[in-house]
């Protein structure tokens, strides 16, 4: 009896736990459909006016433009430099590999407002201005460590003699990367690039440090829109945000369930 309810208040508090966590975003997502300028319940009617509005304003245009490109640029130089990493760390012998994986990492382990000031104080002290490319290296040191977490964890369960039976029938290391290797890890590659994407696209933290006077995302969008005033726009973008950033994940999950069969296939 007494371990019965015991899990009943565990199961208990984790709803509760659930409901405050996702309560505010559900709020969000219905009053992004609410006719009435005011955000209050009982919603005053059905309407996708705010998402019209949204569409029609250049500025929220413009960050999300940026937002994309920036999360493209970081997803592809991350990917890059991931599998790169990846494939010198577990299938060579590199000297102190154990040292080079916890310096790739260690940005997962330093809070990212500590990161971003680091880094700023760092290339003000080299006189290197705030730029475009400030930002994206910035995007990518912060997101290089999850791509890389992910490659690994894929490349290790890759048997070796896979590779090496492509090399004893005539392939070079390149064309074994490409025919034999790349094709087994291409899941894993997809998620760390999707992870990239989506991490840069939602960042707020560095990118108000790292960005030049003028350049928004749409993070750093909502908040400015947010110094002024609580406008019905906000929820709608902030909808678009989440379906953006939930769907991104299903689908790079999806693809990679459709890969693994036709591998298996």
């Amino acid at each position: 009896m007494g371990g019965g309810l015991g899990w009943q208040l565990v199961r208990g508090w984790a709803m509760l736990v659930y409901a405050f966590m996702f309560l505010p975003v559900a709020v969000v997502v219905l009053l992004s459909f609410n006719a009435s300028e005011f955000g209050a319940f009982p919603m005053s009617g059905f309407s996708l006016r705010w998402f019209v509005e949204l569409a029609n304003n250049e500025a929220i245009l413009r960050a999300f433009r940026t937002s994309i490109i920036l999360g493209l640029l970081t997803a592809a130089i991350s990917t890059t430099l991931g599998v790169l990493a990846s494939l010198a760390l577990v299938r060579y012998r590199v000297p102190a590999a154990n040292m080079i994986s916890t310096l790739l990492i260690a940005p997962i382990l330093v809070p990212e407002v500590v990161l971003a000031v680091a880094l700023l104080l760092f290339l003000n002290f080299l006189n290197i201005n705030k730029s475009f490319t400030l930002l994206l290296m910035g995007h990518v040191i912060f997101t290089l460590p999850f791509v890389i977490l992910v490659v690994q964890a894929r490349l290790v369960s890759i048997r070796r003699d896979v590779e090496e039976a492509a090399m004893s029938l005539g392939a070079n290391p390149v064309q074994t990367f490409f025919q034999v290797t790349l094709p087994l890890m291409l899941p894993a590659v997809l998620a760390g690039a999707l992870f990239a994407f989506t991490i840069s696209f939602d960042d707020i933290t560095g990118t108000l440090f790292w960005k030049p006077g003028g350049v928004e995302t749409v993070p750093t969008q909502i908040f400015a829109m947010l110094r002024n005033s609580i406008s019905p726009e906000i929820n709608a973008l902030g909808t678009v945000m989440i379906l953006l950033t939930v769907g991104l994940p299903l689908l790079g999950l999806a693809l990679a369930r459709q890969l693994s069969k036709k591998r298996g296939g």
